[in-house]
């Protein structure tokens, strides 16, 4: 049923006359025999913001970190407009990266944690300036330029982390459970937030996530996960109302979906 559903979602793509702006063909990943990734096959459009989805041991982190350069598929490919990336450095991919944990440099100021990726790129000092005070101003924080990381709250934090990753103007977006060491009454405002920015900068974006209502909420595209395999790729509601495998069904929560949409 699975097989049945992977060759529709592809001629789907094909009469839509659709160009997934990244793709991962039949992916294979394994660690000394666990099997992190089997035959993952999906597309992200461009400008989509897609969510991996799945429980603890799913396989949405290898996944990630592929994408990024981080780990080596064994098999498969990688594509990014076309172009396979698997023998591409992550450092020339294009991609920006953030951290579940922030990974802020703590004795830098926001400014300049900002700047740290331009500033490897060697940009010119003027543009370097221009374009921290432009993402000061996209996350809000146009007059905290000058704080420290250990002076502001979570959100804040995460606010700096997504400019950082910004800042080099990335093809690609990607983010590990983003949300997951903030407070969860910070956390609903921060996704409202994150989906507006993403939306406005228009970057294609893929974020980690076990959170079903975090997925539904955010993300354009869903692509359940269990153990190293694609369940199903689809809309929320397509998720949702129409879950292609009987783990989708036993694992997505309908009603809470429901109330979602009724807020």
């Amino acid at each position: 049923m699975l097989l049945k559903y992977i060759n529709q979602w592809i001629n789907d793509i094909v009469e839509r006359d659709e160009i997934m702006y990244i793709e991962m063909r039949e992916i294979n990943k394994t660690f000394d025999g666990f099997h992190a990734s089997e035959n993952v096959s999906f597309g992200v459009e461009k400008g989509h913001l897609a969510a991996l989805l799945g429980p603890s041991g799913s396989g949405k982190t290898t996944i990630l970190r592929m994408i990024a350069g981080l780990d080596v598929p064994d098999s498969g490919d990688i594509l990014v407009e076309g172009k396979r990336m698997n023998d591409i450095p992550g450092s020339k991919r294009g991609i920006g990266f953030v951290f579940q944990n922030y990974a802020l440099f703590r004795y830098m100021t926001v400014a300049d944690n900002i700047a740290f990726g331009l500033e490897i790129q060697k940009r010119k000092k003027t543009e370097i300036k221009e374009r921290v005070e432009e993402l000061l101003e996209l996350i809000s924080m146009k007059d905290l330029g000058k704080r420290y990381p250990h002076q502001l709250s979570g959100g804040q934090r995460q606010r700096v982390a997504f400019a950082r990753a910004l800042a080099p103007d990335p093809h690609l977006l990607l983010l590990d459970e983003p949300f997951a060491a903030i407070d969860a009454k910070v956390r609903r405002g921060l996704r409202s937030w994150l989906k507006e920015m993403i939306g406005r900068v228009g970057v294609t974006s893929i974020f980690v996530t076990h959170d079903q209502e975090e997925a539904m909420e955010v993300a354009d595209t869903i692509i359940v996960t269990n153990q190293g395999r694609v369940e199903q790729i689809g809309t929320p509601e397509e998720i949702c109302h129409h879950p292609a495998t009987s783990f989708v069904q036993d694992f997505i929560d309908l009603p809470r979906y429901e109330a979602l949409m009724m807020k």
